[in-house]
């Protein structure tokens, strides 16, 4: 067994990334879905950290998660769904996980919710970048 990376073009490698790129979009997609249909609780949440017009920009946000979790798992618009979730991710991570100013009962929590919407926007980042290759197994509608 070989421990050298696998190509870019080849069917491992064309493998491995339909299965990230499913897996990161099927999350994303599912966190927006869940945006949309729990706008109200999720709202009231967004006026407490203080979002403006939290009504609107929830079910906004999920539209965003679920446009891009769905664009990156599908191959659909690549660049504007890995865009779109880039500046969800830039937004609102510091405004929703502001863990340096929560009580200190709720650091930690903020804290973690912060660092794993950086590791997701490092992916999202990555998918913006490889958006103008061609994406193997994808439905390759883009710009």
């Amino acid at each position: 067994m070989s421990l050298a990376p696998l190509a870019l073009g080849s069917a491992g490698a064309d493998v491995a990334f339909l299965l990230a790129r499913v897996s990161f979009g099927a999350v994303l997609a599912f966190m927006g879905w869940n945006h949309i249909t729990n706008a109200e609780s999720m709202s009231g949440y967004a006026e407490m950290k203080g979002v403006p017009a939290a009504s609107l920009a929830v079910p906004f946000t999920g539209g965003m998660l679920l446009f891009g979790g769905l664009g990156i798992a599908l191959g659909v618009f690549p660049t504007l769904a890995a865009g779109a979730l880039v500046v969800f991710l830039l937004v609102t991570t510091p405004v929703m996980h502001d863990f340096w100013a929560a009580p200190e009962d709720q650091q930690q929590d903020e804290l973690t919710a912060f660092l794993k919407n950086v590791a997701m926007l490092g992916a999202a980042f990555c998918f913006l970048a490889l958006a103008g290759a061609d994406w193997a197994y994808a439905v390759g509608v883009g710009l």
